[in-house]
């Protein structure tokens, strides 16, 4: 959580880690979007948040202006070195085009349905051998117990690294998305533990090659060249970051949503078929994840007077409650017919991973209703959010209910 002083105006001094806004960041969209559509703020070295679909829309599709080779804001800017190399520090999401196109084509065919859709048998039965740990309590952490543990149970099993390693994966997420406020040295000497591990499981899978994601990540071609190895870690990192945090915070807040709305829970437990729909107003109304960029020269853009390396902090969670944009955009319709939702991104670097997803977001959400088709909060005052670019609750207990 952040040490910062607490912000008293978030139109002109925001921060994503400030608590108010990991509390509940919505009503402090709507009031940016009413009269700062794009807030500023000296932290993090200087940084901008468009507040509007519209704001939003421009900046992500905008690569001319603005370069992906940073996504998570921080204190500090990527090195030199790093600005302007084509890979980026983790492919194809810190890339700029033309490299990214290459970049995403590679990794494109292990995420496309036909890949992906196999895999629910085996979802199923992690979500279901998580949820027989809880026995006959009467109250679960379905948050912490439940779904922080099926991302990275699935990630794992894709990248085929060790079972042993499911916590550290965890832990690995947390430094690189959440510790944005720790210095930057710390956090360079915070990584330096997790790339000797990336390294040592890329080391393992060149001696001992296996059918799993990392062997295919060593040995595809561009351009008849295999891939660099910081081309590899770089997408292995991005792969875990991004296939864990995220689906555990909309796994959560979906579950979040539906231990105090019964009459939600009530339809998904009796009409399945809604199943489908209702994941997409969960990915709406509580979309996880906020992506950085950097703008790349002095200039004015949108009315606002951005410098070299500023920050652009992307909101498509606030863009996805835009009521320009949205019908009645502030409420949480279950069976809205028309969704048109920027959950996963805008632009060249829309997630690669939303098959994957939206699979694991239904199925997590099956299995759970199935066993438990009526549960409550047990403290609205216990649930914990998590600060940061990804949202969703860490702490989750709900009571069981007959």
């Amino acid at each position: 959580m952040s040490e910062r002083p607490p912000v008293t105006d978030f139109a002109t001094d925001f921060d994503h880690t400030d608590p108010a806004w990991v509390a509940d960041p919505y009503p402090i969209w709507q009031d940016l979007r009413e009269r700062c559509p794009v807030a500023h703020t000296d932290r993090y070295g200087g940084a901008w948040f468009p507040a509007t679909h519209a704001g939003v829309t421009t900046i992500a599709k905008d690569t001319e202006n603005f370069t992906s080779r940073a996504v998570i804001m921080e204190e500090g800017r990527p090195g030199e070195e790093a600005l302007p190399a084509p890979i980026g520090v983790a492919p194809p999401i810190t890339s700029d085009p033309p490299f990214h196109q290459l970049a995403r084509k590679v990794i494109l065919p292990a995420f496309a349905p036909g890949v992906i859709n196999p895999l629910e048998p085996k979802i199923r039965e992690v979500c279901r051998d998580l949820l027989e740990r809880f026995g006959d309590d009467e109250e679960v952490n379905a948050s912490w117990d439940y779904a922080r543990l099926i991302p990275p149970t699935v990630i794992r099993e894709m990248l085929g690294f060790p079972e042993e390693d499911t916590e550290r994966f965890i832990e690995i997420v947390h430094m690189i998305t959440e510790s944005v406020d720790n210095p930057e040295e710390q956090r360079i000497a915070e990584f330096e533990p997790i790339e000797a591990y990336f390294v040592q499981q890329m080391e393992d899978h060149m001696a001992n090659p296996r059918d799993d994601l990392t062997s295919y990540l060593l040995n595809v071609e561009i351009d008849g060249q295999k891939l660099a190895p910081e081309h590899v870690f770089g997408t292995i990192v991005l792969i875990l970051v991004a296939g864990i945090d995220t689906t555990w915070g909309a796994v959560g807040a979906s579950l979040w949503h539906l231990a105090h709305h019964p009459e939600d829970l009530a339809r998904l437990v009796n009409e399945p078929d809604l199943m489908p729909v209702a994941v997409e107003e969960f990915l709406r109304f509580y979309a996880p994840v906020t992506m950085a960029r950097l703008v790349k020269a002095d200039m004015e853009y949108l009315g606002c007077p951005m410098k070299e390396y500023d920050w652009i902090l992307l909101g498509f969670p606030a863009a996805n409650r835009d009521p320009v944009v949205f019908k009645d955009a502030d409420q949480f319709i279950i069976d809205r017919a028309e969704n048109r939702h920027v959950a996963f991104g805008l632009g060249i670097h829309r997630c690669i991973g939303s098959n994957l997803a939206r699979l694991e977001l239904r199925v997590a959400i099956e299995e759970f209703i199935a066993r438990y088709p009526k549960f409550e909060l047990a403290d609205p005052k216990a649930v914990t959010w998590a600060p940061g670019q990804i949202r969703g609750p860490r702490q989750l207990p709900v009571r069981i209910l007959p």
